[in-house]
């Protein structure tokens, strides 16, 4: 029972909660965690900055944000009444319908009664004497806890950096922090800045609504056509009936989707390679990314015959040769960045009041209050700004909280100089800290959300669970072990072309970051057993007491 006493504060007398743990974050992972803290006989509470739950699905409400993993598999997989009591209306669903389903789940579960909403967490600090955690909010609240677990995303922290934003006179937006409200575009002049995964789908939506969009690029993408079929009541009949398969499949792939690596380069001939991959682009999925051929990440040779075969297709679609420069990317391989599935957006430049800026050589300088100025000192007049503009990924969530552990080490302070975890799951020198969605682990660059969170959180929850069994109250990986699940990242990620190629995939996108490949490129199926030997060998690696 969570239990609460006064104290006074520097702001005068307020409640002290104890509890056994702290859950940051209702998103995908933090419902999930809540739910099965909850179900071992856990005092639980959930903090989110949001008015309702979602996390990423929540914040990211912008002109058409959707999936790109099928439906069916963004999934939880641990209830099969609550998998078949949802139906999808369409393989790729929208943002809309995917928030409905969270509440759908957070209502199943009855978790609301334990999720404090509209609340930012402050600080978090570890108290040596006592051995837990002190969490404190913005609303003032100060909650003793033993367990922290962090659900904040690998992207959530958005990442802004164009000086002069505050003097912008018109309507400026980031698209992770879109207002409920819809925005009217009808006649405006609207500047996008960006063009990755969720600038793609905000510029292939609005290009038909605004009066003018002049969309600011650095950094050409390759793309895959989405194909986006409605789903029946037998098509919904159908996937829900491949339940058990799913749940068989899905944590024992590459990727955690229901598609993997099936063929080997060298084995086939050069027709039979490019039937793959043609199979594999009309798929309409990301098919052609996580599972045509592995040797994709690893071999410049195979990465540049797939890359060119992504290139002719675009070709085809744009035709003009100044859109093909501009568009097409040249200087780096397919798959090596995110790789987004787009619904005509090559097209949406076709259109006469569609512009292209590009800021490769000729970079946004600063915002001004009339619009946008690059480096030439142009100022590109505009009634309304777009940031797409991406994420301090995976670290960013976290190092805006002042989280401090052992002798008052502070993550943030730490992260600066080296990212590193134990599995993505503990940092050394911050006992009873558990994670999800952080570097070292499978996360967005390479998984399947869902699969990857349901397997971080029920680790989390099996280890509790243990210690609980053993009266064990502290647990903290030693510094031998995070050394060894570094060095094993590294030689793993440092293989990979993605390694070679500046993307927020190392950060590259906020000045001054480490540079470490953020995500676990050793599958998602390897990462699950080793995980699973941790938890067989009685966590050996990890002190406890």
């Amino acid at each position: 029972m969570e239990t609460a006493s006064k104290t006074n504060g520097s702001n005068g007398a307020h409640a002290t909660a104890k509890v056994d743990a702290v859950v940051v974050g209702a998103g995908v992972a933090g419902l999930y965690q809540l739910y099965r803290l909850r179900e071992q006989g856990l005092t639980v509470r959930a903090i989110d900055a949001a008015s309702g739950v979602g996390g990423t699905w929540y914040w990211n409400r912008y002109p058409g944000a959707r999936f790109d993993s099928e439906a069916y598999i963004y999934q939880y997989l641990f209830s099969e009444e609550l998998y078949k009591g949802w139906s999808w209306s369409e393989k790729f669903p929208g943002q809309p319908e995917i928030e409905r389903w969270l509440n759908y789940v957070a209502d199943r579960l009855d978790l609301r009664k334990d999720i404090q909403f509209n609340t930012t967490v402050k600080s978090a600090h570890f108290n040596e004497a006592t051995q837990r955690w002190l969490v404190t909010t913005d609303k003032g609240d100060v909650i003793d806890t033993q367990f922290l677990v962090t659900c904040c995303g690998m992207l959530s922290a958005p990442h802004v950096s164009f000086p002069g934003q505050e003097t912008f006179k018109g309507r400026l937006f980031h698209t992770a922090r879109w207002p409920k409200q819809p925005i009217d575009f009808a006649g405006k002049r609207v500047g996008i800045i960006g063009n990755g995964a969720t600038g793609i789908q905000v510029i292939q939506t609005i290009a038909g609504e605004v009066g003018h969009l002049k969309v600011f690029i650095r950094t050409p993408q390759y793309i895959i056509p989405m194909k986006n079929p409605k789903f029946s009541a037998a098509d919904a009949q159908a996937y829900k009936s491949k339940f058990e398969h799913f749940t068989q499949r899905l944590p024992h792939t590459f990727t955690g989707f229901e598609y993997d690596f099936e063929h080997a380069w060298a084995g086939l001939s050069p027709e039979k390679r490019r039937e793959v991959i043609e199979d594999c682009w009309n798929d309409g999925s990301l098919k052609l990314w996580i599972s045509s051929f592995a040797e994709l990440f690893f071999e410049e040779a195979v990465n540049a015959e797939i890359s060119e075969f992504v290139r002719e297709k675009m070709r085809e679609r744009l035709k003009d040769p100044k859109l093909c420069d501009l568009l097409i990317p040249a200087d780096y391989g397919f798959g090596t960045h995110r790789v987004p599935l787009e619904q005509k957006f090559l097209e949406a430049f076709h259109r006469p009041n569609v512009e292209i800026v590009s800021v490769k050589n000729n970079p946004i300088e600063r915002v001004t209050p009339k619009g946008i100025q690059t480096a030439d000192g142009t100022v590109h007049e505009l009634d309304i700004i777009i940031l797409a503009t991406g994420f301090d990924a995976g670290t960013g969530a976290l190092t805006r909280i002042d989280i401090r552990g052992r002798s008052g080490r502070s993550l943030r302070e730490d992260w600066a100089r080296d990212i590193r975890t134990t599995m993505g799951l503990q940092v050394y020198g911050y006992p009873n800290l558990f994670t999800t969605a952080v570097p070292l682990a499978p996360s967005a660059a390479l998984c399947n959300m869902t699969t990857c969170l349901q397997q971080q959180v029920e680790w989390i929850d099996n280890c509790i669970r243990y210690m609980r069994a053993k009266d064990l109250k502290v647990i903290e990986p030693t510094k031998d072990t995070e050394d060894a699940w570094v060095a094993h990242h590294d030689e793993i990620a440092n293989a990979t072309l993605i390694a070679k190629t500046n993307s927020w995939y190392l950060g590259s996108n906020v000045e001054g970051k480490p540079r470490r490949v953020l995500s676990y490129c050793g599958g998602v199926g390897a990462y699950r057993q080793k995980c699973d030997e941790v938890a067989a060998s009685a966590y050996q690696g990890f002190a406890m007491n």
